[in-house]
């Protein structure tokens, strides 16, 4: 049982970050057949799917009827998004069931407009937040800002604008060491890390020591169907197979994706990719004893 499984349904998007590499990938979204024959496979392996590695997934024509079959299939749906599309769906995201979590990511909208006034951009999201709010109380948002550590990030006028907007106050230290959220009002919080970068083969080897939550609370898989153990292998470079063409189950249960989650379990990084990514050692005991030592 997994704790997520994220689900590419596009990897087309509506911006052009700076945070964010060019899938090499062929540019796609996923058919409604080929997303319900994804969904059946992963629903009884997982408590979410996340419908995002990359891509904007209101930008897909099919979205609606995505979320209707999550809906159906009682599988909840963890949602990504820069927001911009909101207008288009906003009754349907509020009624819809099967949705848990919406997080925005506000990061994005300010790498592509930084010249633009926030306020025009930001205030449609807390009306929809605090109607959602209202709708559903049930329901979690997320504001995400993972560019700490970035110069003139463009944080304080956020703080400022949702501080009018909920009559709150919020606390400007920020340790994405340890607590990452800062609540906010009711089930909405701030959610902050410092910018990331992709992993590549291609990059500096920072050696084979290290654990990764890949194929151990999570998968991805990609727009064309292909399995990966790590969210952040966009390029599928670590392919377990294709989901379109294999069970996913058996997938799971191959060669390759046993030697990973063995390794991760031991702290042994068995991929070059793996060995690459930065990411990893916020998951390595054996790295955080030798940093603080």
């Amino acid at each position: 049982m997994l704790k997520k499984i994220y689900v590419e349904i596009t990897n087309i998007c509506n911006l052009n970050c700076s945070f964010c590499v060019q899938s090499k990938h062929k540019k796609k979204s996923m058919s409604l057949n080929e997303f319900h024959h994804i969904l059946k496979q992963v629903a009884p392996l997982t408590e979410e799917i996340c419908l995002h590695v990359t891509g904007e997934p209101l930008i897909h024509p099919d979205f609606l009827e995505i979320l209707h079959l999550c809906q159906q299939m009682q599988v909840s749906v963890q949602l990504t998004t820069n927001g911009l599309l909101l207008s288009r769906f906003e009754k349907e995201l509020l009624e819809s069931t099967a949705i848990r979590q919406i997080n925005f990511s506000i990061q994005a909208y300010m790498d592509n407009y930084a010249d633009n006034k926030l306020e025009e951009y930001l205030l449609p999201i807390l009306d929809f937040i605090k109607k959602g709010s209202n709708v559903r109380p049930e329901l979690y948002f997320n504001l995400r800002l993972w560019n700490q550590g970035d110069k003139d990030d463009g944080n304080t006028e956020v703080f400022k604008i949702v501080e009018k907007y909920f009559n709150i106050i919020i606390k400007r230290e920020v340790d994405v060491g340890g607590i990452k959220s800062k609540r906010l009002w009711n089930r909405l919080y701030l959610h902050f890390d410092s910018r990331f970068e992709w992993p590549s083969v291609d990059g500096t080897c920072l050696g084979s020591e290290g654990r990764c939550k890949g194929l151990i609370d999570h998968i991805g898989i990609l727009a064309d169907g292909t399995v990966i153990p790590c969210c952040l292998d966009m390029n599928g470079v670590m392919s377990l197979g294709n989901c379109l063409e294999e069970p996913l189950e058996n997938i799971l249960k191959s060669n390759r994706a046993n030697l990973m989650r063995q390794g991760f379990n031991q702290e042994v990084l068995v991929e070059k990719l793996c060995q690459r990514c930065s990411y990893i050692r916020r998951f390595s005991n054996k790295l955080k004893k030798r940093l603080k030592g």
